[in-house]
């Protein structure tokens, strides 16, 4: 195709310049646009540069969007005589019944049966630092004795005085109002916010995670909520997950165990929405808020800069930025008349948390880190009674478990001799029925082992140690008085 000269510009110094013109076709109009567009390609990044740093990349317009989704609540109406403010933020979370909201298939799968009552069945008071780089959360017992201040009975109007209840009473008998009340005046903390989840909010949320991740030393099976779980590491759904947190009858220690369990997921769900950098992607973080805010209830002063404040708070935080404790507990079975049993806290002891939290000091000052966190067990490994044999071709493999065990305070015979079957490739605990508790407490030592009955065996446990082993986990036997007040930090407690 023939070449046409390019004339000069008009009102020019400078000289004519010659160059090949392009085809026809290829020709492109107005030649000063490809300079615009990384111009508005800048601006652009910019601009979403600015809201990532502002918001810890949760975006003021997205969080805006969703705050009318919330539904409200007035928790601190007419409230007078309150505990004076600390440092940092205390937001009230409760976790309510909610069981109405759930499909009946799911009501099924899940042992959900009955009917939906209204009243809490998880409170926890969640402290975010003011630098808000550390957040501390404190369970509270739901059959904590407690005495609910004087107030009018929502439904009737009629007035009542102070009168001794379980916690979760105050729920039932005047609503979030009362609960916070009641809270407050059991711990002399200023709450700032209250946060209200069901059943239906929680599942949801762990499935839009992707699930979240725990693992467990031993076999945990509950026939009331359901829970199955064989010893290893588990990614549960929404569903599962809440069968893990309300399971109350997988060991003894009933509801402070269950609070335990609630804390390792929380420090999980943690270590989930941070590691999937959910908090740094506006739309992944638009769809878990739909998810959240489309089913909590709050107070009406929990915002969008709240939010954003979680937000940012959130975005720094690890797993080892959040710990996890229970209140102190001096007797976890206290009657009171008409009332029932009921759980009394360590009243010098309690003080001491709560004024931590209002100094706004970490819990975990002064507490010497431990390299393995001891596994919770019913019964003490110095009660236990050990024969090892070495169920593999590996030479001093039984001499190594019978020393690790020992040196973990189990009593073992010394003497550990070789299996018949020098082929086990997982290590297994062969025990008497009558002494399955202590053989549970051995299991939780030796990660992922099998526990076998062997009736008649009598007191001494035998472990065959497999190809498998690796090592021998501490234990330590749950005191209900003292281990509930352990501080755990969620790296923790975390899967290894």
């Amino acid at each position: 195709m023939p070449t046409t000269p390019s004339r000069p510009r008009p009102r020019s110094s400078r000289p004519p310049q010659r160059r090949p013109a392009p085809p026809r076709s290829a020709r492109v109009p107005y030649a000063s646009v490809p300079r615009k567009r990384p111009r508005w390609a800048m601006r652009a990044a910019t601009t979403l540069s600015v809201v990532v740093l502002a918001s810890a990349g949760i975006g003021h317009a997205v969080v805006s969007s969703l705050d009318a989704d919330i539904a409200r609540v007035d928790p601190f109406k007419d409230m007078k005589n309150r505990p004076r403010a600390g440092h940092g933020m205390n937001v009230l979370l409760v976790g309510t019944d909610g069981r109405d909201r759930i499909s009946e298939q799911e009501r099924r799968q899940y042992r959900l049966g009955g009917q939906a009552c209204h009243c809490t069945d998880t409170m926890m008071i969640v402290h975010v630092s003011q630098d808000r780089q550390r957040a501390s959360v404190v369970s509270l017992p739901r059959d904590s004795y407690a005495e609910l201040p004087g107030h009018i009975e929502q439904n009737s109007g009629r007035r009542h005085g102070p009168h001794p209840v379980k916690l979760n009473a105050a729920y039932a008998e005047g609503g979030p109002h009362l609960t916070v009340r009641t809270v407050e005046d059991l711990t002399r903390l200023k709450i700032d916010h209250y946060l209200e989840v069901d059943f239906t909010t929680f599942m949801r949320t762990v499935d839009v995670l992707g699930g979240v991740q725990i693992c467990t030393y031993e076999p945990m099976k509950d026939s009331y909520s359901g829970l199955d779980l064989p010893a290893g590491t588990h990614t549960l759904s929404g569903g599962q997950a809440l069968q893990y947190v309300r399971s109350r009858h997988v060991d003894g220690a009933s509801d402070l165990g269950r609070m335990k369990r609630q804390q390792r997921f929380l420090a999980a769900l943690i270590e989930r929405a941070t590691s999937s950098r959910v908090l740094l992607n506006p739309i992944k973080f638009r769809n878990v808020a739909l998810t959240v805010l489309g089913s909590v209830r709050a107070d009406q002063g929990f915002h969008t800069d709240e939010l954003l404040d979680l937000g940012r708070a959130m975005r720094n935080f690890s797993p080892s930025s959040s710990e996890f404790t229970t209140v102190p507990i001096a007797q976890p079975s206290y009657p009171v008349k008409g009332v029932g049993s009921t759980v009394k806290w360590d009243r010098t002891k309690a003080d001491r948390l709560f004024q931590a939290l209002r100094d706004d000091r970490p819990l975990t000052v002064g507490r010497p880190r431990p390299t393995h966190p001891p596994a919770t067990v019913q019964v003490a490994p110095q009660q236990i009674r050990v024969q090892v044999e070495n169920g593999t071709a590996a030479a001093g493999l039984g001499k190594r478990v019978d020393r690790a065990l020992a040196s973990t305070g189990f009593r073992t015979t010394g003497a550990p001799t070789d299996a018949k079957d020098r082929t086990a490739r997982r290590t297994v605990v062969l025990y008497d029925p009558q002494w399955d508790r202590s053989a549970k407490s051995l299991a939780a030592a030796l990660p992922g082992s099998e526990l076998r009955a062997v009736p008649g065996q009598g007191a001494t446990l035998k472990v065959i140690a497999g190809s498998d082993y690796r090592q021998v986990r501490p234990v330590r036997v749950e005191d209900p008085e003292q281990g509930a007040a352990t501080v755990v930090t969620g790296d923790e407690v975390l899967c290894g």
